[in-house]
């Protein structure tokens, strides 16, 4: 599996969310790292994802990973 790397310039760190833009609606939405390299996505390291800052009048909207179920192990 390759490691995908932070966006931000001379980060370096493994990236662990994707951001997206929504011009239209003046919105970033920062979720979990999508499964596949997004055209139009960046991909960010916790931290970055975290202090993201966005124009004023924009809003951020964080999606959270969806929760793991444990595994079950037959009897």
């Amino acid at each position: 599996m390759d490691v995908r790397i932070c966006s931000k310039v001379a980060c370096g760190a493994g990236a662990s969310a994707t951001l997206t833009y929504d011009y239209a609606d003046s919105m970033v939405v920062v979720g979990p790292l999508s499964g596949r390299v997004e055209p139009h996505g960046y991909d960010l390291c916790a931290r970055h994802a975290a202090t993201l800052r966005v124009p004023q009048g924009w809003r951020v909207i964080r999606r959270d990973p969806p929760p793991r179920t444990p595994e079950r192990h037959p009897s």
